[in-house]
């Protein structure tokens, strides 16, 4: 009898240090790029720069943490059809909320005083 064994173990993508480091530093860098932005009035465009932060944030984390940028081109559309239709679909929702809660966010905030 042959004792042969065609085990093959499965060992996922492993990235190597240095580019987890320099991922772990960018997103310090980042937080503290979104905490020095908030130091400044920037009126409505505050809003479009903290996103645009997050948003390369949650890029770094899915593409190496989440190891999407080595895995199969389909996962990769997968998440981005996913995203786009949940962007859709609050987007849609939202459109309406000025006929329904017109006085839900009024356009002034209330001093206060201590």
């Amino acid at each position: 009898m042959a004792t042969e064994h065609n085990h093959h173990d499965q060992v996922g993508h492993v990235v190597p240090l240095p580019i987890l480091g320099g991922v772990i530093a960018a997103l310090m860098v980042l937080t503290w790029a979104t905490v020095f932005v908030t130091n400044f009035d920037l009126g409505s465009l505050n809003i479009f720069i903290a996103l645009g932060i997050a948003v390369v944030k949650g890029a770094l984390v899915v593409l190496f943490f989440m190891h999407l940028r080595w895995d199969a081109p389909i996962n990769g559309i997968v998440l981005i059809s996913a995203l786009l239709l949940v962007f859709l679909f609050v987007g849609f929702a939202l459109m309406d909320s000025a006929a329904y809660a017109p006085d839900q966010i009024p356009g002034y905030a209330p001093l206060i005083n201590p």
